[in-house]
């Protein structure tokens, strides 16, 4: 991390988000690398910060193939969510509030208590109070929705919304519960749990496990999203999104133009 810019790359992200602007690959101009882009990605969070947003939660990057695959990356990666970033239920985005925005169908948990590190998953369940179908705004601040793995970390996992469908109590299994991806009533994306580390509940230990390596710790209250079950799909103006999760429902979203 030697000779890295943090808050100079952290200012350049945070500037492409608020003008949804992209901007070019950083890693290869400036040196930075895995480490080093969660510093970033620290600093990132501390400009929302300083402006009166709240931490809420994590999120989990790259959990399926699917996304592996379509990013060309590999290796399971982690971010932040703020307040600001929940859209409600049903709610409404703007698409010109963002460069190149994307949608995928998610699993959330809501946390009643912070797991251990290392806790066995099976172990875990009290520690989740709820569980709900999910869907995540993604929205790349790099041309082309390209990038390596130490820019995306940078970036805050592409991480721009999130919607959160009802909670309910989490059912005894959620390591193989079918999803699908609906956009204006039709079927983009067929999915499955399993693609999320095989079970959403590895996923929260993973995330546990990594951000605690940097030094964060999950709080109870906070929202956490697993990852996404199948590939993003574009988001265009005026479409209709729906998540749908079996056993858990649906969580949806509008775009306006």
């Amino acid at each position: 991390m030697i000779g890295v810019d943090v808050a100079g790359i952290a200012e350049r992200l945070g500037v492409a988000a608020d003008s949804a602007t992209a901007i070019p690959q950083l890693a290869a101009e400036t040196g930075l690398d895995v480490d080093a882009a969660y510093a970033v990605q620290t600093a990132l969070l501390q400009r929302r910060l300083d402006r009166g947003e709240r931490l809420v939660g994590l999120k989990m990057g790259l959990t399926s193939k699917a996304k592996m695959a379509q990013m060309a990356v590999d290796e399971v990666i982690w971010g932040r969510l703020t307040d600001v970033m929940r859209v409600p239920d049903g709610g409404a985005v703007d698409v010109a509030d963002f460069i190149h925005p994307r949608v995928e169908p998610e699993v959330a948990f809501l946390l009643d208590r912070l797991p251990d590190p290392g806790e066995p998953v099976g172990a875990f369940a009290d520690a989740v109070r709820a569980v709900a179908p999910a869907i995540e705004l993604i929205d790349s601040r790099y041309a082309n929705f390209s990038f390596s793995l130490p820019d995306v970390v940078a970036d805050n996992t592409s991480a721009a919304a999130f919607v959160v469908g009802p909670w309910s109590p989490a059912p005894d299994g959620l390591d193989n519960l079918g999803v699908l991806l609906e956009i204006d009533g039709r079927v983009a994306q067929v999915g499955s749990t399993a693609a999320i580390l095989g079970d959403p509940r590895r996923a929260l230990d993973e995330g546990i496990r990594l951000a605690g390596r940097h030094g964060v710790r999950m709080h109870s209250g906070w929202v956490f999203l697993a990852g996404a079950a199948t590939a993003a799909v574009p988001l265009r103006p005026g479409a209709h999104v729906r998540a749908v999760v079996e056993k858990l429902g649906t969580a949806s979203l509008r775009a306006s133009s």
